[in-house]
């Protein structure tokens, strides 16, 4: 009797594979003769990202993915979350975990047992993980009818889960079993729990005199889940200091709880209750609080420049048009200057290791120039403003003068305003510090975060087709290079501002549904973006769709998807 096969085209090396149908992705591996130190973890098919238990019926590419990759790194975390969920079922059954965004090195989360946690009690758990880990077992995903899992996860008291598949209209859906641990992600895991080496369990630690100490409350106590290097698959990355960062987020979770709104499910039943506008108001309400608040102290410091820092597609324009307006109720006079008037001639911008022009690094700007014009402007001196012209790679002077007076505040956005070297020669007591990121919306449930990186690059893909004639795919394409980009000049120096301003929405991703859904769709399949395309589609299709012209003029987000008040 003949054994069917099927071919797999492999990227790796560019290779032809004959297997037997049926094969999986870690048959394939095996038989490929490839060696990865970090992997395999994960495999694109077809351009779609798969577990190593994938099955082959028919010819397919393969590419496969180890821990090097964001992808494969994100494949390995929520095996993690998988077995932290299992460990704390174990050591404090009907306690609650909710995982939560990348933080100070790792990932924050929140655990609730009924009564303050300990350091014993972290000890603990990370010892269950270890066990776990130890015993190499199976993670088994089993596939089932929709209703049959939603009721299975209402049984066991996981009602966040249970209202996110709830919304979805497919007749079956999958659930991950760890032992007799059930749990639900919206992508593929580990075949096993043995890979999972590289961790640490412990409490996150916030500057404190004395040393360091767990941030916890009477609710909850704040843990780190540490995960390993990117660059380095062996090690841990290291701890950063991010404490201004968590203090936004947890403020953002006490607003959820005063709108009821903090999972996708809950999201969700409330548009289908009809509370769409409502918590659009809110939403932008609490914005404006907070801007104002930030205008309030910007006049009681007698602050002269309002320096606006974060990554891309955080919306720091819209953020410092919003704050000119509210300080202008506050009596003053903002004047607003671009940081990219102040790069310097292209012929002297440095190159990267590629020989490309490097418009990222901090010596493309010309911060003595920019830091001599601050000064005389401070000092009430006349200047002359520079333009920079991009398509000459010039600067240029066209007589826009500028003065300041008693009651006049310079407000200037850019990639590099928290960086030191940017403002070094200007008074301490002259800038007031803001740093603009959108930090978190709503979780899809208690273990599935909405990580910030996805939210800008949605916003991204959607200003890029609309105002800059950019595809998705290759808004996508360029996504590795911006995001290191960040890494290196803008995400170090957050800790350095005098105030953070959540530009997340809890509504957003319900309104850039709608409007990114068919541009997405434009990604080929043939195109190695598309394993990036097919993920945000899937991720956006958990979410009920928002109407944009519910969305404010004034509102952050009409500065990626138009409409807005604001001129760009």
């Amino acid at each position: 009797m003949n054994t069917q096969t099927v071919t797999i085209r492999l990227k790796n090396n560019n290779t032809k594979l004959t297997v037997p149908m049926g094969s999986t992705l870690w048959d394939v591996y095996q038989q490929s003769g490839l060696q990865m130190e970090f992997g395999p973890v994960s495999a694109r098919v077809n351009n779609k990202v798969q577990g190593l238990k994938y099955c082959f019926y028919n010819s397919k590419d393969v590419e496969f993915l180890d821990l090097t990759s964001p992808s494969g790194m994100r494949v390995y975390e929520r095996s993690l979350f998988l077995v932290l969920a299992k460990a704390v079922e174990d050591v404090f059954p009907g306690g609650r975990l909710i995982m939560g965004a990348p933080l100070c090195g790792g990932h924050y989360c929140e655990l609730f047992i009924g009564r303050r946690v300990s350091k014993d009690d972290i000890k603990a758990l990370d010892h269950r993980m270890r066990e776990i880990v130890e015993a190499d077992m199976n993670i088994h995903r089993v596939q089932c009818p929709i209703e049959e899992a939603i009721a299975m996860f209402r049984a066991k008291g996981m009602e966040s889960k249970a209202l996110l598949l709830e919304e979805q209209g497919n007749l079956y859906t999958y659930y991950y079993r760890l032992g007799d641990t059930i749990d639900y992600f919206y992508s593929c895991l580990l075949g096993s729990t043995g890979k999972l080496k590289t961790f640490e369990l412990t409490s996150l630690p916030v500057p404190e005199q004395g040393g360091l100490s767990p941030v916890q409350s009477e609710e909850g106590v704040g843990l780190l889940l540490r995960t390993p290097s990117l660059s380095n698959p062996n090690e841990l990355a290291p701890i950063k200091p991010e404490y201004k960062m968590l203090d936004v987020i947890r403020e953002h979770h006490r607003w959820q709880n005063i709108l009821g709104v903090s999972t996708v499910g809950e999201l969700n039943a409330a548009v289908r209750q009809g509370r769409a506008t409502e918590l659009i108001n809110v939403s932008e309400a609490l914005q404006e609080k907070k801007l104002s608040a930030m205008a309030d102290e910007i006049v009681a410091r007698g602050a002269k420049l309002v320096l606006i820092a974060g990554p891309s597609s955080s919306g720091k324009t819209t953020t410092g048009k919003r704050l000119s307006i509210l300080m202008m109720a506050c009596g003053l006079h903002p004047h607003t200057i671009c940081t990219d008037d102040y790069f310097v001639n292209r012929v002297d911008t440095p190159k990267d290791a590629n020989g490309e022009y490097d418009f990222e690094c901090i010596e493309a700007v010309d911060t003595a120039f920019f830091q001599k014009q601050m000064t005389q402007l401070l000092a009430g001196e006349e200047v002359e403003l520079p333009r920079y012209d991009f398509p000459s790679g010039e600067r240029v002077f066209e007589g826009r003068k500028l003065k300041i007076g008693s009651n006049d505040v310079i407000i200037l956005e850019g990639n590099h305003a928290l960086n030191p070297l940017f403002s070094q020669q200007i008074r301490e007591e002259d800038k007031y510090r803001i740093y603009v990121s959108a930090c978190t919306t709503v979780a899809l449930d208690d273990h599935n975060y909405v990580p910030t990186i996805d939210i800008r690059l949605l916003r991204r893909i959607l200003r890029d087709y609309n105002y800059r004639g950019y595809s998705a795919l290759e808004t996508i394409k360029r996504c590795p290079s911006v995001t290191a980009g960040e890494g290196k000049w803008i995400t170090p120096y957050q800790e350095n501002a005098d105030a953070t301003f959540n530009s997340a929405l809890l509504f957003e991703l319900g309104v850039l549904r709608t409007e990114i859904m068919p541009i997405l769709e434009q990604v080929s399949e043939r195109a190695p973006e598309y394993s990036e395309a097919s993920r945000l589609r899937k991720f956006l299709r958990y979410f009920r769709p928002i109407p944009a012209s519910e969305v404010p003029r004034t509102s952050l987000l009409r500065e990626f998807m138009g409409g807005s008040s604001f001129n760009y």
